[in-house]
C-alpha cells in the first residue's frame, strides 16, 4: 500500500518550514507544484526546496555543431578527416556537464563542484556549455568529446529536450528545434565534408516522457503520499510500442542521410545506447525515506517502492527494448543502465562534496541531484550525468567501438574508480 494520509512516516516536528543551512533560498512553496496541481492538505508544499517540476527537461538535448578541427569542404566519403557524431538527446548532449559531484554549499565554486564559476559570485555556463548554454547544453565533457582518439574530430549534434522529430530528416517528418535544423538534415553537412566512422545516438526518453515519470514520483514523495510506479508503468507500456518505432525510424533516417552521401553501411558504425538511472535502489539510498533528508540534503526525493520500480523495472524495460531495435535494424547496442550503479545521487557508496571531501571521480556522485528553486544551476541539468558520469560515458563508447560493430555490450564502473575504470560485459 502506498503511504496513507497523513504521512505517518513524517514525524510532525519535521514539517516545520526552515531554511537550509548554505543557500540561500529558503524552503518554499514553488510555484510550479501551485500550478501542476491543488496544494494537498497531507504533506506540506512550503517543504519542496528541490523538485523535479515542470520546467525540468531530465531527458535530453540539440544545437550547434561542435566539432573538433575543421572539415574540408565537399570531401568525398573517406577523404575528410575522420569524425565520430552524437546525435540525439540530452543523456549524450552533455546535459550537466558543469558539475564534479554535488555539494550544498551554495557560493563560490561550491566547494569545487561547479564549472562555470568564475570568481566571486559570478558565474558563466558558457565555460562548459559554449555557445548552447541554457539550451542544448552541449558540454565540453560530453561522451562523444570524452570518448578520445576515436576519430579526428568529435561532432556533437544532440541537444537538450530532443524527441525523435529533431532527429529525423525534414523531407521525412522532422522537426527543427531550438533554432536548428534536426538533427539528420545536420547530419547530411557533416558527411559530406568528413569522413564519418561513428555515429553514436540517444534516442526515445523524451518521446517516452522521461521529464514527467520523474516529475510525478517527486510530487507523489513530497505532496501526495502515494506511489507513482502503478501509474507510470501504465503510461509507459500505453507508449513504449510507438516510441521504439521512432527509435527505429531515427536509425533509418541515419541510413538514408549517410547512404546519399555515398557511405556504404560497412564503412562506418552506428551505436545506439541506452539509458543510466540516476537514482539507486532504495536499499542502497544513504537517506531515510522516513524524514525529509532525501529531498532537503540529497535532492533525490523518491520513496523506496518507486526507486526500485525505476531502477530494476522503468531502466531494464528501456533498455531491453532499445536492445531489440538494435538487433532489428543491424546496428551496435551500447547497454548503459548499471553505467551509474553505486554512483547515483543519494548512493550509498558516493559521497556529496564538502570542505572536508574534495570532488572527484573516485567518490562524488556522477549524476546530478534535483535542485528546483535554481539556486545552483537550471533545473534542466537535473538527473542528468554530471561532469565524471560524462566522462565515464565517453570511455564506454570508446570501449564499445573497439568492440564488432554489431555486438551488443554493458558497460559497468569499477567500484572504487574513476572514468578510467569503465569495463564492458556483455548485455543483458
Amino acid at each position: 500500500m502506498p503511504p496513507a494520509g497523513g504521512n505517518p512516516h513524517f514525524p510532525a516536528t519535521s514539517r516545520a518550514t526552515r531554511s537550509l543551512p548554505g543557500f540561500g533560498v529558503a524552503e518554499r512553496r514553488s510555484s510550479a507544484v501551485i500550478g501542476f496541481r491543488n496544494v494537498s492538505k497531507d504533506r506540506d508544499p512550503s517543504r519542496v526546496r528541490r523538485l523535479a517540476c515542470a520546467a525540468v527537461t531530465v531527458p535530453l538535448a540539440a544545437g550547434a555543431l561542435l566539432a573538433g578541427g575543421a572539415g574540408t569542404a565537399g570531401a568525398a566519403p573517406g577523404t575528410g578527416p575522420t569524425a565520430v557524431v552524437s546525435m540525439g538527446d540530452s543523456y549524450i548532449s552533455g546535459e550537466a556537464g558543469r558539475w564534479k559531484g554535488n555539494s550544498l554549499t551554495n557560493t563560490g565554486s561550491r566547494n569545487g563542484t561547479d564549472r562555470g564559476w568564475i570568481s566571486g559570485s559570478t558565474y558563466d555556463p558558457g565555460k562548459v556549455y559554449g555557445a548552447t548554454a541554457g539550451g542544448c547544453h552541449r558540454s565540453d565533457s560530453a561522451e562523444v568529446h570524452s570518448a578520445g582518439a576515436v576519430a579526428d574530430v568529435a561532432v556533437n549534434l544532440a541537444c537538450s529536450g530532443a524527441t525523435s522529430d529533431n532527429v529525423f530528416r525534414a523531407a521525412n517528418g522532422g522537426v527543427s528545434y531550438r533554432g536548428e535544423a534536426p538533427q539528420a538534415d545536420q547530419l547530411a553537412a557533416v558527411a559530406a565534408s568528413h569522413d564519418v566512422k561513428v555515429i553514436a545516438l540517444s534516442i526515445g526518453g523524451n518521446d517516452l516522457g522521461f521529464a514527467d515519470i520523474i516529475k510525478s514520483c517527486a510530487y507523489d514523495f513530497i505532496l501526495w503520499n502515494s506511489y507513482c510506479y502503478d501509474d507510470q508503468q501504465y503510461a509507459v507500456d500505453q507508449k513504449i510500442d510507438a516510441v521504439m518505432g521512432k527509435v527505429g525510424k531515427s536509425v533509418d533516417e541515419v541510413r538514408a542521410v549517410m547512404r546519399t552521401a555515398g557511405y556504404a553501411d560497412s564503412s562506418y558504425r552506428i551505436v545506439l545506447q541506452s539509458y543510466p538511472s540516476p537514482i539507486p535502489r532504495g536499499a542502497e539510498n544513504r537517506y531515510t525515506q522516513s524524514d525529509w533528508s532525501r529531498l532537503n540534503t540529497g535532492g533525490c526525493p523518491f520513496w523506496n517502492r518507486d526507486s526500485d520500480w525505476a531502477r530494476d523495472s522503468l531502466v531494464p524495460q528501456i533498455a531491453n527494448r532499445i536492445k531489440g531495435v538494435a538487433a532489428a535494424k543491424g546496428v551496435q547496442f551500447l547497454d548503459l543502465r548499471d553505467m551509474l550503479q553505486g554512483r547515483e545521487v543519494c548512493a550509498k557508496t558516493s559521497k556529496q562534496v564538502s570542505s572536508t571531501v574534495p570532488a572527484s571521480g573516485r567518490t562524488s556522485e556522477w549524476a546530478r541531484w534535483i535542485d528546483n528553486n535554481e539556486s545552483q544551476g537550471l533545473i534542466q541539468e537535473s538527473m542528468h550525468p554530471n561532469h565524471y558520469g560524462q566522462l565515464a560515458a565517453g570511455r564506454c563508447l570508446a570501449l564499445a567501438v573497439a568492440q564488432p560493430a554489431n555486438s551488443a555490450s554493458g558497460c559497468r564502473n569499477t567500484v572504487g574508480g574513476d572514468h578510467t575504470g569503465m569495463f564492458l560485459t556483455p548485455a543483458p
